[in-house]
């Protein structure tokens, strides 16, 4: 099939000098995975770091004045250091805001803490306004709902153009003197769009209003620097980035986090309590209650310096040239559609697809038995699939440790799919 891209960029994606890096991809070599929007593969050397936590350093943190308490402790501060910088979590001076950087479950769990703290700076009233758009996914969606639900405020959308856009026209008019929140996401995890958070800000903070970003899919895939966004928080998981399941980051100005309660309450983020009061520790141990995952953050802290020894620049670039060139080849097929923006570079990892009267879930079983990952379904967002027309879609999305043959398998097997549907 043709290709917008030239010999030299075919070439850049035919080679792959990732694969290796990672013991799953390494040890079954037939195996095509194109489901990263969902997790991400993990790299030896994040594998190892977890492993190196549980075996030489496996304490509980903040809890010991003993050796092993104290690396434990210092590895999950040395994390949060990095993740600062990894993000641009800078002060004045440059250095790292490691009181900036919450360590939560995950994404949804950062999102859910703010929805159900962020009475702690705005206070919600009927007729007060919260925008998001129509393609987040469900975990910063549903938060804002159940918020919007129990305060009378109403939840108002923003809706993408007929480019997949959400336009500066779209901004001023959803952003009002009644929005008390702004909450979107950074990239729209079904079709790979990236969002203008910084003219969103910009808006929010004219009329006053707090904005939050959903970096779940951005962060793994693009320099992000929280300065450049002006958002006022930032949510994203280590798992899509190459970290371990299980372990995510709210990132908020200091200032803000300040402001906000208590999420949950435990030990570890009191500073004192008496048998009728507490007081709460400072940012960020007063939202962390009980043990975290101390070996979980340490992995986390190895998969930034794994990415950073490729550069996020060269991850953008590959990442690009694969959904141009995974795009360019669906398209290629005239029982596909592609959903989604007509310029492949505007799909940041993940394309959404419908092959012609047959169901999602029959394509991705079908495609697994010839070892080709991907996902089917509404992909928690089913607002975003309804608002375009579509019930269900098949998704396939990249990474850097993917390759041409990757996508050429894909194309193969989803020509089988036809064949077994159509007889030819």
């Amino acid at each position: 099939m043709a290709t917008m891209l030239s010999q030299d960029e075919l070439l850049r994606i035919d080679t792959n000098p990732h694969k290796a890096d990672f013991p799953l991809l390494a040890q079954n070599p037939e195996l095509v995975f194109l489901d990263s929007a969902a997790t991400a593969q993990r790299p030896l050397a994040v594998l190892d770091a977890q492993r190196h936590f549980y075996e030489t350093m496996n304490a509980n943190p903040l809890r010991g004045l003993y050796r092993l308490s104290v690396e434990a402790t210092q590895g999950i501060d040395n994390a949060r250091s990095h993740i600062a910088r990894f993000i641009g979590a800078l002060d004045e001076n440059g250095n790292p805001q490691s009181s900036s950087i919450v360590f939560t479950r995950n994404a949804s769990e950062a999102l859910n803490l703010l929805a159900q703290t962020i009475d702690g700076i705005v206070h919600l009233n009927p007729g007060d306004e919260v925008a998001i758009s129509i393609m987040e996914h469900h975990s910063n969606l549903i938060p804002w709902q159940r918020l919007c639900g129990a305060t009378g405020a109403k939840l108002v959308y923003f809706r993408p153009n007929n480019n997949y856009e959400i336009t500066q026209q779209e901004i001023e008019e959803k952003i009002g003197a009644r929005t008390k929140i702004v909450s979107v996401t950074h990239v729209s995890n079904v079709l790979g769009v990236q969002n203008d958070i910084r003219a969103i800000a910009e808006r929010a903070h004219q009329v006053g209003a707090l904005c939050i970003a959903d970096g779940a899919q951005s962060v793994p895939h693009l320099p992000v620097d929280v300065r450049s966004l002006d958002c006022d928080f930032l949510a994203f998981s280590a798992h899509k980035l190459g970290g371990p399941m299980g372990i995510g980051v709210l990132w908020g100005r200091p200032e803000l986090l300040d402001a906000l309660p208590p999420f949950l309450v435990g030990g570890e983020m009191i500073d004192s309590v008496t048998e009728t009061d507490a007081v709460w520790s400072p940012s960020p141990q007063k939202f962390e209650a009980g043990t975290q995952d101390a070996a979980g953050a340490f992995a986390t802290d190895a998969a930034l310096s794994y990415l950073e020894g490729l550069g996020m620049d060269v991850v953008e670039e590959r990442e690009r040239l694969l959904s141009m060139y995974l795009c360019e080849q669906l398209r290629g097929l005239d029982y596909v559609t592609v959903i989604g923006p007509d310029d492949p570079s505007r799909h940041v990892g993940s394309v959404a697809f419908d092959v012609a009267n047959i169901h999602p879930h029959d394509v991705a079983s079908i495609l697994d038995m010839s070892n080709v990952c991907i996902r089917a379904g509404h992909h928690c967002a089913q607002p975003l699939l309804t608002y375009l027309g579509w019930h269900s879609t098949c998704r396939a999305s990249v990474a850097f440790y993917n390759d041409k043959t990757d996508i050429d398998r894909l194309v193969d097997g989803l020509n089988s799919v036809w064949r077994i549907f159509n007889g030819r």
